[in-house]
């Protein structure tokens, strides 16, 4: 199971936006996921103990430390785009599996 962190700026309603349509689109793939939402200093204390790192393009520089130990880091430019989720998870996660 993936353990996956959607983040945003204060953790409260985006990420939590982030974290429903990343649950519509796990479940369409299949894939099972436990996915937790915070605010981005939460996310950055906590990154390396996840697999996935999920956030607006902007942010992506926060996880670099994450990024390079091993932590997938994906970032949206439309946080409220299933489609551009379900592209990302299929280039970052399906495909590297």
């Amino acid at each position: 199971m993936l353990k996956v962190i959607a983040a945003c700026g204060s953790g409260m309603g985006s990420s939590q936006i982030i974290k429903m349509k990343l649950e519509k689109v796990f479940k369409k793939l299949g894939i099972e996921a436990s996915i937790y939402h915070t605010n981005i200093g939460d996310a950055k204390s906590q990154a390396a103990n996840y697999d996935v790192v999920v956030c607006s393009d902007s942010l992506i520089g926060t996880f670099a430390n994450a990024a390079a130990k091993k932590v997938i880091v994906i970032g949206l430019k439309n946080l409220l785009s299933e489609k551009e989720i379900e592209e990302k998870v299929l280039e970052k996660i399906v495909n590297v599996q």
